[in-house]
């Protein structure tokens, strides 16, 4: 069975933080990171070359696939910052109508930056998120 493309690295969450062209996005960067943290309780690690993950999960399909992957995470693209909320998006609805401009897909949240957005709100979403653990992976 094939491994999953996207694997832990030893890269510095720090230094890839740094390296961030915007300023903007490189603060917001870091106060996703800090509620990420919060609500895991786990540090940062990178996970491929572009995304920031926190805490381990396991999961497995119906179809067998099974693999490993962190609890939420996120990466600063080019248009906005996504955020990897494993627990799915239609779990997050009522939420996500206070939350501000945002767009999402089945298990991401996309945020242009951190002002569109209600910051109390945004923590409390990741931190539900953690509570329903990897729904959106089964």
């Amino acid at each position: 069975m094939a491994e999953n493309k996207t694997q832990p690295t030893d890269q510095s969450v720090d230094a890839f933080i740094d390296g961030i062209d915007r300023e903007q996005q490189r603060t917001d960067s870091r106060v996703v990171a800090e509620m990420m943290q919060r609500a895991t309780g786990s540090k940062p690690r990178m996970w491929g070359e572009s995304i920031i993950g926190f805490g381990d999960t396991h999961y497995k399909y119906a179809t067998g696939r099974e693999g490993d992957w962190f609890l939420v995470g996120f990466s600063p693209r080019k248009q906005n910052l996504t955020l990897y909320l494993t627990c799915g998006i239609n779990n997050l609805e009522e939420d996500l109508k206070r939350l501000g401009k945002h767009k999402t897909s089945v298990s991401c949240l996309y945020i242009n930056k951190l002002s569109d957005v209600n910051l109390l709100v945004l923590e409390e979403i990741i931190q539900k998120s953690v509570q329903i653990g990897p729904k959106a992976l089964v």
